[in-house]
């Protein structure tokens, strides 16, 4: 009986360079006769309805991939690997891209100046820059869909209806980024003379104080068991073991882990360096537990020839973690494997650097010296931890008053 995986059909031609782009990221040899595999059924797809691989768009080829039967959820999905076929052919030459419409066009042309003006006047860091346009796509998507944009006609009405979409959701957003990200966008508008008012005054703004509660920590022993726990684990415990130890011991942000380059570690001088919110780079030192589990991780489990992050995925290409949401899922792993009962029902990577600082102020760590491991910018961002301090706090408590006292 003959395999049906190799029959020809319109792609034959272009499997082989399609394969190699893969070859070149360190893709596995199964991996590759996958993906072969894979888009030989799109090229059975196309030629049943007639589809030449010169017409093939990313959105047509998601389309007809989506008619092959259903997949197992251990292989990638047809139509993710569809659209990455069809850039290919448009690389290649083979096809040509999409023509964008005017609105598109003009939405193109509004957000990459947009980014130009954060990047230069702002100042804001890459991944600020990708949130705050993320939320400018997001308003103009809700108000104008794919039409034609017509920002001088929206009114504070307009802005006030979106942002009550974001927060009655079915997932409302957990802190007050939006409104920060929205008002920016608007002043730019307005400062361009885009918007016939200033629109970033009618946000509406969260009702939340930053200090009205406790920073979430762990114990020591909680810590530790987190610690010990990712460890165990036997197929990237190394890896897993060394961010989160930086962030236990050092109390680096999750961000901050995922940015390290390996030209950052100073082996001999036993410094890293931070790169730090706001472009700012700090030169920490390296404690002795820390720098034997990086260089643990280097030695047994690091594979990739090309990037010079430190942390790297395990599956090809091997490349830097886009953002720190690793280190989350990290953590909610270790906590249901240990049993550790994290303080609040949604704990992110910032617990183990307020545990730190919370051990260290029971330790009898001044603020002075807080703020500097934390590196906090602001004493005002190091006073939220003065609450932590119980003895400190009972010294200057008043009596409470009693009957008959002096009004």
């Amino acid at each position: 009986m003959m395999n049906t995986n190799i029959l020809p059909s319109c792609v034959e031609p272009y499997l082989d360079s399609f394969e190699q782009s893969f070859a070149a990221q360190n893709y596995t040899p199964w991996t590759l006769r996958n993906y072969r595999a894979r888009v030989r059924c799109l090229g059975r797809l196309m030629d049943s309805e007639g589809v030449e691989p010169s017409a093939l768009t990313p959105d047509l080829a998601e389309q007809l991939a989506r008619k092959a039967p259903a997949e197992s959820k251990r292989t990638v999905r047809l139509h993710h690997l569809a659209r990455r076929f069809a850039q290919h052919l448009i690389d290649l030459g083979v096809a040509s891209p999409t023509p964008l419409t005017d609105a598109q066009v003009a939405r193109a042309e509004l957000l990459a100046d947009y980014q130009s003006y954060l990047v230069k006047q702002r100042g804001l860091s890459e991944r600020t820059i990708y949130h705050t346009l993320r939320f400018a796509h997001r308003f103009l998507d809700h108000h104008f869909g794919d039409g034609q944009l017509d920002l001088y006609a929206v009114t504070a009405a307009d802005v006030v209806a979106f942002v009550q979409q974001l927060v009655t959701r079915k997932q409302p957003f957990r802190d007050k980024t939006p409104g920060t990200h929205l008002r920016t966008f608007f002043q730019y508008l307005f400062g361009c003379g885009i918007t016939a008012t200033n629109l970033a005054l009618c946000v509406p703004k969260a009702a939340r104080r930053w200090d009205a509660r406790l920073p979430r920590h762990l114990s020591s022993d909680e810590v530790e068991a987190v610690l010990a726990s990712v460890w165990a684990n036997p197929r990237h415990g190394t890896r897993d073991y060394a961010m989160l130890l930086l962030m236990a011991r050092l109390g680096l942000r999750a961000p901050e882990v995922i940015a390290i380059q390996l030209d950052d570690i100073d082996w001999r001088a036993g410094e890293l360096l931070v790169r730090g919110k706001g472009q700012r780079h700090d030169r920490m030192p390296i404690s002795p537990d820390v720098g034997e589990a990086i260089s643990r991780y280097l030695a047994e489990d690091r594979i990739s020839a090309t990037s010079r992050a430190l942390f790297v995925t395990l599956r090809a290409p091997n490349g830097p973690f886009k953002n720190g949401q690793i280190v989350n899922d990290i953590l909610k792993q270790a906590f249901a494997a240990t049993g550790v009962k994290p303080p609040a029902p949604y704990v992110g990577s910032h617990v183990l650097r307020h545990s730190l600082a919370t051990k260290m102020v029971r330790a009898g760590a001044s603020l002075e010296e807080i703020g500097d491991v934390l590196r906090h910018r602001s004493r005002a961002s190091t006073m939220v931890y003065a609450k932590l301090d119980i003895e400190g706090l009972r010294s200057i408590a008043q009596p409470w008053p009693v009957v008959g006292g002096v009004s």
